[in-house]
């Protein structure tokens, strides 16, 4: 089993610097793919309401025979539950869903700023971690200005902001911002999916020259950002080797030369315009 280590976070709390996603990953199959990836060593698995499957999320938790105090389960508010009363009752029927006492970290899952209510949503969140049913809180896919306004109108700042971030959308400015204020960063597509990332030729070299392959050169990219990336695989060998990325270290310069990459974004998800129910 690996080992993966961790980050404290703005709270206190210790923050695996790799995590599991868990997107698409349902049914009998999805909870066997998770229980394998707590055998591996993950301790950070990541769920939201809107991947319906937070129920193999809870089932592969008590499956895997690993102490609750030890696993760090992530779930988001959709935009649908935002607003005070609509964010207690989308945590609590979380909590009914995964079948646990307590949500280690909960997050707004977009910002939906058309709507305007997620500064309610942080107020409710704020209340139910003083009532222990939450963690610590974080936010998806929030700017610098949202997240502004979340510390200047509650006095609470995030513990994480998910983003999506990889080589292509490195998120230079925001990781900036983060670090100034004690944010944890985390990266959703770490491996730019459906893209040619990890055909370049900086990767492909890299690989070489580390005996790693281009997927690991890309989530020790993100780890040495501070960025805790969540990978995603089914296949027990591949979740090893999201892992397996902690006994080799690159330069600055290769970092440097894996962020000169960039392109922006791949999907078009900007916080700004983007709206998620």
């Amino acid at each position: 089993m690996l080992n993966i280590p961790t980050a404290t976070l703005n709270d206190k709390s210790e923050f695996p610097e790799v995590g599991f996603g868990t997107y698409n990953l349902r049914g009998p199959d999805g909870v066997a793919a998770i229980v394998s990836a707590i055998e591996t060593g993950y301790r950070l698995l990541d769920t939201a309401v809107n991947y319906e499957n937070e129920r193999e999320v809870g089932q592969a938790v008590r499956d895997s025979g690993v102490d609750r105090r030890k696993m760090l389960v992530t779930t988001k508010i959709p935009g649908r539950s935002h607003g005070y009363d609509e964010a207690v009752e989308s945590t609590n029927v979380s909590l009914a869903v995964l079948g646990l006492e307590w949500i280690d970290l909960s997050m707004i899952h977009w910002p939906n700023p058309r709507v305007d209510k997620y500064v309610d949503t942080w107020r409710a969140m704020i209340d139910m971690r003083e009532k222990r049913l939450i963690r610590s809180l974080g936010v998806s896919n929030f700017t610098p200005a949202m997240l502004t306004r979340l510390v200047d109108e509650t006095g609470v700042t995030p513990a994480v902001n998910q983003v999506e971030m990889h080589p292509y959308f490195p998120q230079a400015e925001l990781r900036a911002f983060h670090a100034e204020h004690g944010i944890r960063t985390e990266s959703w597509s770490p491996l730019a999916r459906r893209s040619e990332l990890l055909h370049e030729q900086v990767l492909q070299e890299l690989s070489e020259i580390y005996g790693v392959t281009p997927t690991q050169i890309v989530l020790r990219w993100h780890v040495q950002l501070d960025s805790t990336p969540i990978p995603m695989s089914a296949d027990a060998d591949r979740q090893r080797e999201n892992a397996d990325v902690f006994d080799f270290a690159l330069t600055p310069d290769e970092v440097d030369a894996i962020s000169s990459l960039e392109r922006g974004r791949l999907w078009g998800g900007d916080p700004d315009t983007h709206e998620e129910m």
